[in-house]
């Protein structure tokens, strides 16, 4: 009986990670390539190193701080393999996230240290929410102003030790808002809270979310989270979650979906 649910001799079974299938073949493969494209848009966008393959994608944007470069893994491939790759094909004194959708052996003797296993968090756009209220002023950022002030609460709210003292454009270039939406949080115009989001392969991308001391206890990091999250009101939303964030993700409906393996390059 068995055999009658086995398919005809040389048919081609998809596995869900084939570079030419559809990225709505499952929520979790547009959350991976959404995330590779993250990773290449804003290096690409700055004329900065940038490789897109099948099995991973890879921007460097500069020299300091993990958080500016990201390399993420696309199939679930040899993630000793690819390391050696990112060597190759990138500059290698770079500090770099590594990001693998899957569970990975220890990378240690390749240069890598574990930074966890974070959740994939998910939020359908159905999904009935309450916007969250807070006394700060959000606005979208249209102009080099508002980005250097994104930044500024990226770095010094989330934050960056290796990018203090702040210095604008060691993340964002004006290029960056022609690819995401930057969303900041006023109040009596002094930056306190930022996200960005991120479309690609029918998502959205939640990034980069920060919000500074003075803010903290206002509701600003839900309500920030909430701009960039309903920027593309009419797709689901993803994010990696950190472990402060979780809870305030999940009041806005978000779900943890499964976890992913982080790995820095220092």
């Amino acid at each position: 009986m068995a055999s009658s649910i086995l398919p005809p001799e040389g048919e081609q079974l998809a596995t869900g990670w084939e570079p030419d299938l559809a990225p709505a073949d499952s929520l979790i493969r547009q959350a991976v390539l959404a995330h590779a494209s993250w990773a290449v848009d804003a290096a690409r966008r700055a004329g900065k190193p940038w490789y897109d393959g099948d099995a991973w994608a890879g921007g460097i944007l500069g020299e300091r701080g993990a958080l500016t470069n990201w390399v993420v893994l696309k199939q679930p491939v040899d993630p000793a393999g690819v390391v050696a790759e990112v060597a190759r094909e990138l500059p290698g004194d770079a500090p770099y996230l590594f990001v693998s959708p899957w569970p990975t052996g220890d990378l240690r003797p390749s240069g890598l240290g574990l930074a966890g296993h974070p959740p994939l968090m998910l939020r359908l756009p159905q999904t009935a929410t309450t916007p969250p209220v807070t006394d700060l002023e959000i606005r979208r950022v249209t102009d080099a102003d508002g980005l250097a002030d994104a930044e500024r609460v990226l770095v010094e709210g989330y934050p960056l030790p290796e990018l203090l003292p702040f210095k604008p454009r060691a993340i964002y270039v004006p290029a960056f808002l022609d690819g995401s939406a930057v969303w900041v949080g006023y109040d009596a115009g002094v930056p306190l809270a930022t996200a960005v989001a991120y479309s690609a392969a029918g998502l959205t991308l939640v990034e980069n979310v920060a919000v500074m001391p003075a803010a903290r206890g206002r509701r600003a990091g839900a309500a920030i989270t909430w701009a960039a999250t309903t920027t593309y009101d009419d797709q689901p939303a993803v994010l990696i979650a950190s472990d402060d964030g979780q809870p305030v993700y999940e009041r806005l409906g978000y779900l943890r979906v499964e976890r992913w393996t982080v790995w820095v390059k220092p």
